[in-house]
């Protein structure tokens, strides 16, 4: 059964940052991508980022472009989100999830996700 294990939130204050990890169990991931989502009270899931498992390419919303980079480590099968200059607005409750379409940003389209880990930035 595929697991994803997310860690590293926190609190923190604006301008601070953060580092979180999802460690992958139970499949190889080479033909897969990781996406990071995030969830505020009262709103829908909103896309972060995204990498493909195996040529590491990515993609970023246009709110964390620039702050925000996520890479992942084949040999430990775990993919990290580092937050940099974080805001208020970034306080949500962070999801690392896998597709097999290596292209979207579609949480439809993400079929397995972890429990989530809690940001929140105190201005």
């Amino acid at each position: 059964q595929v697991q994803l294990v997310e860690s590293g939130g926190g609190l923190v204050q604006t301008g601070e940052s953060l580092r979180l990890s999802c460690t992958a169990s139970g499949r190889t991931f080479d033909k897969y991508a990781m996406g990071w989502f995030r969830q505020s009270p009262g709103k829908e899931h909103e896309f972060v980022a995204r990498i493909s498992w195996s040529t590491a390419l990515t993609y970023y919303s246009d709110s964390v472009k620039g702050r925000f980079a996520i890479s992942r480590d084949r040999s430990k099968n775990t993919g990290y989100l580092q937050m940099n200059s974080l805001k208020p607005e970034d306080t949500a409750v962070y999801y690392c999830a896998t597709t097999d379409e290596l292209l979207t940003a579609d949480r439809y389209h993400y079929d397995t996700w972890g429990q989530g880990t809690q940001v929140t930035v105190s201005s």
